[in-house]
C-alpha cells in the first residue's frame, strides 16, 4: 500500500509539475506571443518577460519582433519605350501589427512574403512601365527605389506589416538584346555629342568672326586717325615753316639750309667728291654776291 501511494503522489506531483509549467508564457526581446483561447486571439504579449495562459484552453503563438529580409526572384519588366529589362531586389519589413498579421495572413510568414511578393512587383512594374529605359538606368543611384517606395505607400498596413525599404540588387538588360541595345546607346551618344561639337564650332565661328569685324574696325578707325593726325602735323609744319621764311632774307637761308643739306645726301660712300656745273643750283650757294 505504501509503494501505490508513493506512486500515486508522484504521479500527482508530476502533473502538478506539468501543469504548472504550461501555465508559463516565455516572450522573447525579438518576438510576439498571440495567446488564443478556442482559437481566437485572447491578447497580445509584446514585452519581453514571463506572462500566464490557462492550461488546455489557451495556446500560444510566436511571430517574430525583428526587421525580416525577403529577396524577390528576378522578374522582367518593361519600360515606356517598350523595353524588356530583368530586375533582381530584396525588402527589408517589420510586423508592427501583430493582431492584423494573424488575422489577414493566418500568422504565416509565407503567406505574408508573397503578398509583398505581389504588392513590390506591381508597384516595380508600373513605375517601370512609366519610365524610359534611359531613365531607368540612370535611376539606379536610388530614385528609382524611392520612387518604388512611395508607388506602395500605405498598402501594407493592412496586414500589419511596415516596409522598411526596397533595393535593386541587379538592373539589367535580357542578355539576347544586350550587346544591340549597347550599340544603340552608344550611337545615341555619339549623335548627341556630335551635335553639341557641332554648335559649339558653330558658336565659336560667330565669335571669332565678330572678333575679326572688331579688330578691323578698330585698325581702320586707328588708321584714320593717325592720317589725320599726320596731315594736321605737315599742315602745322607747314605753317610754322612760313610762318619763319616770311621774309625775303629768310627765304635766302631758307634756301642754303636746304641746298646744304642736299649737298650732305649726294656725298654718301668713300668718295667726297662731288662735281656740278657752275649754274647748278648747289653751287650757286658757293657764289657770294
Amino acid at each position: 500500500m505504501k509503494v501505490i501511494r508513493n506512486t500515486v503522489i508522484c504521479v500527482i506531483a508530476a502533473l502538478v509539475l506539468i501543469i504548472g509549467s504550461s501555465c508559463f508564457v516565455i516572450t522573447n526581446e525579438n518576438e510576439y506571443s498571440l495567446i488564443r483561447q478556442f482559437g481566437k486571439i485572447d491578447h497580445i504579449v509584446k514585452d519581453a518577460g514571463i506572462s500566464y495562459r490557462i492550461p488546455f484552453i489557451q495556446t500560444v503563438d510566436t511571430l517574430p519582433k525583428e526587421t525580416l529580409l525577403y529577396d524577390l526572384s528576378p522578374s522582367d519588366v518593361i519600360t515606356s519605350d517598350k523595353k524588356t529589362m530583368i530586375c533582381d531586389s530584396y525588402v527589408l519589413w517589420e510586423i508592427v501589427d501583430p493582431l492584423k498579421f494573424a488575422q489577414t495572413l493566418n500568422c504565416s510568414i509565407p503567406n505574408a512574403e508573397s503578398r509583398l511578393d505581389t504588392t513590390v512587383y506591381n508597384s516595380t512594374k508600373n513605375v517601370i512601365s512609366a519610365t524610359t529605359q534611359d531613365d531607368v538606368i540612370s535611376g539606379r543611384d536610388g530614385a528609382l527605389a524611392q520612387a518604388i517606395i512611395t508607388n506602395i505607400g500605405a498598402s501594407l498596413e493592412q496586414y500589419g506589416i511596415h516596409l522598411l525599404d526596397f533595393q535593386i540588387k541587379q538592373l539589367d538588360l535580357p542578355d539576347d538584346n544586350k550587346a544591340a541595345v549597347y550599340e544603340r546607346m552608344i550611337s545615341e551618344r555619339d549623335n548627341i555629342a556630335a551635335t553639341y561639337t557641332a554648335e559649339g564650332n558653330s558658336e565659336a565661328q560667330k565669335i571669332m568672326n565678330s572678333t575679326d569685324m572688331e579688330v578691323t574696325v578698330m585698325l581702320s578707325n586707328a588708321e584714320k586717325d593717325a592720317e589725320i593726325l599726320i596731315a594736321e602735323g605737315e599742315a602745322e609744319y607747314m605753317r610754322i615753316l612760313s610762318e619763319a621764311y616770311n621774309d625775303e632774307s629768310k627765304q635766302e637761308f631758307y634756301s642754303f639750309v636746304r641746298s646744304l643739306d642736299a649737298l650732305k645726301l649726294s656725298m654718301q660712300g668713300g668718295n667726297k667728291t662731288v662735281i656740278l656745273s657752275p649754274d647748278s643750283p648747289i653751287a650757286q650757294i658757293f657764289y657770294l654776291k
